[in-house]
């Protein structure tokens, strides 16, 4: 199929915005020195009942699905052939390469001896090859590299079109890449699949502690399931806020094609979640365990409304609604995550846990980087696909 090539959004790359987000940042790295340099211990809430807590539960398990707009859009382009759909890989690969990216960042964050990272991949004689953990730390890194990989081709083509001594190697880099799409596609659609997966298969190891409303063995099929939803919905959002951000012309009918997938979806998630619930004889604890009930229906009904509104208004649809059902998504996937890894996580009596300051406002500066690095690479890098909007459509 043909589309027009993606292009820089070009303009000034030091605006209020990109400023404010800069600080918000430094202010996170500038406590993030300090955790390293105190240790976990004086600058978190974590205890030996409560071993992860938000830089684990958000930064990593929530925020590792937010990203999953690359994952998503490579099942839907490459794998089920959608190639009217092409325009949006890239910024969704974009958005994927640095939540992950920061995701890892957060992992380093919250080990205690973040030094010997390293030696996960490279000591394989010492693996446990039973450890659903292993599987995620291999997969996560690896995905980071390849995500990376599949954006290569925006950066070398910026480097072929400015000419000089490094425009051969860009050529020659990208015809090599291109040559191997389709094992990068491969790997690129694998590992996450595992990852997301084995992410449910890490909490579901808790067992009894772990919630019985939370706590089934399809946790691996929920996850990865609930992750591509989140990825769609991260890529509606992304494709409106860039159009009205850069000035560029939105993709309303590309976007809206996307509901009927999403809906379906959606409802499958909803289904295996009530029909394994119900199966498993544990239909009275969803009215009887307090905020864990409340929490429960929330994430359902968040779950629910987008799917029905997509497939009620399909062909009346407005960018808006759609907009707002894809926010409702997201916050009921991450609702799922943050239950199951932190609300619905049980030790045994006397152990609590709430973020700290120092731990809430990492994590907001780890956010700020990577909203700042995405514009600062979408405004002199080709990544955003479409056309400039017209005068009056910027307006």
């Amino acid at each position: 199929m043909s589309h027009a090539p993606a292009t820089a959004a070009g303009g000034p790359l030091w605006t209020r915005t990109t400023v404010t987000l800069l600080l918000i940042a430094l202010v996170g790295g500038a406590l993030a020195v300090w955790r390293f340099a105190a240790g976990l211990g004086a600058t978190t809430g974590l205890s030996d009942g409560y071993p992860w807590g938000i830089w684990i539960a958000f930064d990593v398990v929530t925020g590792t699905a937010l990203a999953c707009g690359g994952y998503a859009m490579a099942l839907l382009v490459y794998i089920f052939n959608r190639g009217q759909y092409h325009p949006l890989v890239r910024p969704a690969i974009l958005t994927s390469a640095l939540g992950y990216t920061i995701a890892a960042g957060a992992i380093v964050l919250d080990v205690g001896r973040p030094w010997l990272i390293y030696r996960i991949p490279i000591s394989v004689g010492k693996w446990n090859l039973d450890s659903a953990l292993l599987e995620v730390a291999l997969c996560v890194m690896a995905y980071v590299v390849v995500l990376w990989i599949e954006m290569a081709p925006a950066f070398l083509e910026k480097i072929e079109a400015a000419g000089g001594a490094m425009a051969g190697f860009a050529r020659s880099a990208n015809k090599v890449i291109s040559g191997s799409l389709i094992w990068i596609i491969a790997l690129g659609v694998l590992l996450p699949t595992m990852h997301q997966s084995s992410l449910g298969s890490v909490i579901m190891l808790a067992g009894p502690r772990l919630h019985p409303l939370y706590h089934t063995a399809l946790l691996p099929l929920l996850f990865l399931v609930s992750c591509i939803a989140m990825g769609y919905a991260v890529v509606v959002m992304e494709s409106t806020l860039s159009s009205r951000a850069f000035g560029r012309a939105r993709e309303d009918a590309m976007l809206k094609r996307l509901t009927g997938v999403m809906a379906m979806i959606l409802l499958l998630y909803v289904a295996i979640r009530l029909v394994d619930i119900v199966v498993q004889g544990k239909a009275g604890l969803l009215f009887s365990s307090g905020l864990l009930s409340v929490l429960f229906w929330l994430e359902i009904v968040l779950f629910t409304g987008p799917a029905l509104m997509f497939l009620a208004r399909r062909d009346k649809l407005s960018i808006g609604c759609l907009f707002r059902g894809s926010g409702a998504i997201l916050l009921a996937g991450s609702l799922y995550r943050f239950d199951a890894y932190l609300v619905a996580f049980q030790p045994s009596e006397g152990w609590t846990y709430f973020p700290t300051i120092p731990e809430i406002v990492i994590t907001v500066g780890l956010v700020a980087l990577e909203i700042l690095v995405f514009i600062l690479l979408v405004k002199r890098f080709p990544i955003l696909g479409g056309t400039s909007a017209p005068a009056a459509e910027q307006r």
